[in-house]
């Protein structure tokens, strides 16, 4: 069974940064794109960013850029996203997913294009 756990969520003060980090088990995800999404109450699910399999590429939501970085290290088949300034519009459960085709600049904006998906972890920014 092949699952994706996110950790590292949890309470933080507006302005303060957070790091989740991504860890799948049952198989390695090195060759995979992986995405990070959130999804606050009574929204959809919306696209943070995005890494390439090697990290040579990544994409972010404009309503993160410049304040995120998504990071991975394969060697430790853990993928890493880091956000700073957050804001309570940032209160959302934060998923990880894995992409098993190879890297579409639309595609990985949109839940459709993942394979696989974690549970979520919880992410409360208080002001």
């Amino acid at each position: 069974q092949v699952q994706l756990e996110e950790s590292g969520g949890g309470l933080v003060q507006a302005g303060g940064s957070l790091r989740l980090s991504c860890a799948p088990s049952g198989r390695t995800f090195s060759s995979y794109a992986m995405g990070w999404f959130r999804q606050a109450p009574g929204k959809e699910r919306e696209f943070v960013g995005a890494i390439n399999w090697s990290g040579s590429l990544s994409l972010y939501a404009d309503s993160v850029k410049g304040r995120t970085t998504i990071s991975r290290a394969n060697a430790k088949n853990t993928v890493y996203l880091q956000m700073n300034s957050l804001a309570p519009e940032d209160t959302a459960v934060y998923y990880c997913a894995a992409r098993g085709s190879s890297w579409d600049y639309f595609e990985v904006r949109l839940p459709r294009g993942y394979d696989y998906w974690g549970q979520g972890t919880q992410v409360t920014v208080s002001s």
